[in-house]
């Protein structure tokens, strides 16, 4: 972790004010003054300010239930962020891991653990997503089986990865895929001639979404600790 966010996570701190109170020497690291904000540093590294011990606040996991017309953004935009439901300290330093459409609803995880959310989004690790999609037209016999294979998108070089489809009705289903590529599930179900109408994500490996719209919880440790690889 870089020096200026520790003291960030440590204090009530903004980040400016961190980066001043380091470049002026009033951190010290392991009995050394440390005036470069960022340095890395570690949980087991001893580190004070003006003399006093920091130890860093515990990293939060974030489950919300997105709203549509909502950006998976820290900043509102043509549409207002999702950060807007979110009532919590330091809202700066969350991030969002695996952003939604504006106009997809469900599941989001929001964090500031950089590496949990690189655990999560890796396409390495491949964690499954689950969406419920809702189609223009009753879809084709053959798609659960062109899923399973992979599909060839469009601009892509590579056929996605094997995906699982489940009929919930003629122009319903369940889609679990184990990547993140842009606009993918739209564009899947584009190149087997259909148009997703609505798009909800309902789980992310064993995490399942729990709340009503617009609502969050913080994830349990178990929770947490299903995204580790």
């Amino acid at each position: 972790m870089r020096l200026d966010k520790f003291v960030c996570k440590s204090t009530q701190l903004s980040k400016s004010q961190a980066r001043r109170c380091i470049s002026a020497g009033a951190v010290v690291v392991n009995e050394k003054i440390i005036t470069n904000e960022a340095t890395q540093v570690h949980e087991n590294n001893t580190i004070t300010l003006n003399g006093i011990t920091l130890k860093s606040r515990q990293f939060r996991y974030i489950l919300m239930h997105k709203p549509a017309n909502t950006i998976c953004s820290n900043v509102d935009e043509v549409y207002p962020s999702i950060f807007n439901y979110l009532h919590v300290e330091k809202i700066s330093e969350l991030h969002i891991a695996g952003r939604l459409d504006a106009d997809t609803t469900g599941l989001i995880l929001i964090t500031d653990d950089g590496r949990w959310s690189f655990s999560l989004t890796s396409p390495v690790n491949q964690c499954p997503k689950v969406y419920r999609v809702n189609l223009s037209k009753e879809l084709k016999a053959d798609a659960a089986s062109a899923f399973e294979k992979g599909v060839q998108l469009q601009s892509e070089k590579e056929l996605t990865l094997p995906a699982s489809l489940i009929n919930i009705s003629l122009t319903e289903v369940l889609l679990t895929i184990t990547e993140g590529k842009f606009h993918q599930v739209k564009r899947m179900f584009a190149s087997v001639g259909n148009r997703v109408v609505s798009l909800h994500r309902e789980k992310i490996g064993d995490i399942y979404l729990d709340v009503a719209v617009g609502q969050w919880r913080y994830l349990s440790d178990d929770e947490v600790q299903s995204v580790r690889p």
